[in-house]
């Protein structure tokens, strides 16, 4: 079985709470979930399956503890790990939601490792999203300020994928 590590950057709680539950749903320990601000990039050595989450702040950015972790992962050689991405943002920021989880993803893409967890997100209305690749978004985006409601059902959604290529 794969050892999964999740490491997120949160500074509302969001965030933070997103990454418990793809912990549960995914049945990962609590001492496989990472805040990055005290966590260092090497620490994902010890996890065949790296999940990165982050909020998106200002005009598209991440939030500043995982910009700093991503800058130090870009070093490393992830050959052999699978990654996945997952964000938190308000799509009434309508050019710019969860810009982070695309950010993250082209950030890592030319590390080797191997990028999972393409997600078909349905029901938002926003007009741009960095994570938005090719007609498919490259991680799961999770809008608690506005539909709170179908966080739980899209956390389940994308991890029952995850399992699938995990």
């Amino acid at each position: 079985m794969s050892k999964i590590g999740i490491f997120y950057g949160s500074t509302t709680g969001t965030t933070e709470h997103v990454a418990g539950m793809v912990a549960e749903a995914l049945g990962a320990s609590a001492a496989d979930v990472h805040d990055v601000s005290k966590a260092s990039p090497s620490d994902v050595g010890a996890y065949d399956v790296v999940i990165l989450g982050s909020s998106t702040w200002g005009d598209g950015d991440m939030q500043d503890d995982m910009q700093d972790f991503i800058d130090g992962l870009k070093a490393l050689d992830l050959k052999g790990k699978k990654m996945a991405f997952f964000g938190c943002g308000d799509e009434s920021m309508t050019d710019t939601f969860c810009n982070a989880v695309g950010k993250m993803y082209e950030s890592l893409k030319g590390t080797g490792a191997q990028i999972i967890g393409a997600y078909q997100a349905d029901g938002y209305d926003f007009s741009h999203s960095d994570a938005d690749v090719d007609g498919s978004f490259v991680g799961l985006l999770i809008d608690n300020v506005n539909h709170e409601d179908m966080t739980a059902a899209r956390v389940n959604g994308w991890v029952d994928e995850l399992k699938k290529e995990i």
